[in-house]
């Protein structure tokens, strides 16, 4: 009885963390979006602030022993194959979020985005728990895990279909492709956590992907558009980067306690929340809208229905 309360408050614990790290996403895709908007380039925006993530995290490494440490047992734990390669570029997910949020964000506004989100998230945790790719082992699916992804991508046509707009359909399927790579992503910086036995590690490695993809990308955006010509004189739009360290690296270290799709659901719960805020108080687009209000009432219910307990639907265990 011990040992179960024990977990059920490991879990609780898991989930409130998760949930205000998503608050600090949707106060990432605030800032990384208007600095897109002060700069005239979402992939500049999107380059300098996940290389400012990696200087912070960089700088993490540097003064953790644990963290260098980490960086031998995880080439080890590749050497021998008990790592696949393929979990070192979970930073690729990262890295497209983080690009779609100058891209997409000022012209969505933060809480469309967010919703999109929502729903690649928990499609994508759902199915990589069911396959058991992360660290935690296969978890199987549940009536109310169904129903909550069920809900979550209602959310989407429910808040898309009160514009009829195509052009506002085509880029909300963006960031919910985005979110089934960011569920992806918690997934494979767990199984580089739980390799090097350090969260700093996993989250480097993230950072340093996601810097090379994006530095790419924003170089050719350069060589062609031109530098910008004008840059924002607050510091806090440069913060985006130090946010998004601190977000993969809550997820790294409790995507095994939770599960993929339970930590995606809390943490788009905080998102919401968070982006129902911005949109009342600072937003990017047009702003609050009673369809933004419907589907976003109905992405968070579909969080809540998700993490109700209920029995598997095959053979296993689930959380």
């Amino acid at each position: 009885m011990g040992k179960m309360a024990r977990s059920k408050y490991q879990l609780a614990a898991a989930l409130t963390g998760s949930g205000l790290a998503g608050m600090l996403v949707a106060l990432q895709s605030r800032i990384n979006g208007g600095f897109a908007q002060e700069i005239g380039s979402g992939y500049l925006a999107a380059a300098i602030s996940f290389g400012g993530g990696l200087v912070l995290i960089g700088l993490v490494l540097v003064c953790s022993r644990r963290g260098r440490t980490g960086l031998g047992k995880m080439r080890r734990e590749v050497s021998a194959g008990r790592l696949p390669v393929w979990a070192l570029f979970g930073g690729i997910g990262g890295a497209a979020f983080v690009l779609t949020q100058g891209l997409i964000t000022p012209l969505t506004g933060v809480a469309l985005f967010t919703v999109g989100i929502v729903a690649g998230q928990v499609s994508g945790g759902l199915l990589m728990d069911r396959l058991g790719l992360g660290p935690g082992g296969r978890i199987n699916a549940t009536p109310t895990r169904l129903a909550g992804t069920a809900l979550a991508i209602v959310a989407v046509i429910v808040t898309v279909a009160a514009s009829l707009d195509a052009d506002l359909v085509l880029l909300v399927l963006v960031p919910v492709v985005v979110g089934a790579g960011m569920a992806a992503q918690s997934m494979v910086n767990g199984l580089v956590r739980a390799a090097a036995e350090s969260a700093v590690t996993a989250t480097f490695m993230n950072f340093v992907v996601g810097t090379a993809v994006l530095g790419t990308v924003a170089l050719v955006s350069v060589l062609i558009n031109g530098w910008p010509t004008s840059w924002p004189p607050e510091l806090w739009m440069y913060s985006g980067g130090v946010i998004g360290v601190i977000f993969i690296a809550v997820a790294a270290m409790l995507v095994r306690q939770a599960g993929v799709l339970l930590l995606s659901m809390s943490n788009v719960a905080g998102q919401l929340i968070a982006a129902m805020l911005f949109e009342i108080g600072f937003p990017l687009a047009g702003g609050l809208t009673p369809a933004l209000v419907v589907g976003t009432t109905i992405a968070f219910v579909a969080v809540i229905v998700a993490a109700l307990p209920s029995k598997p639907l095959g053979r296993g265990e689930a959380i």
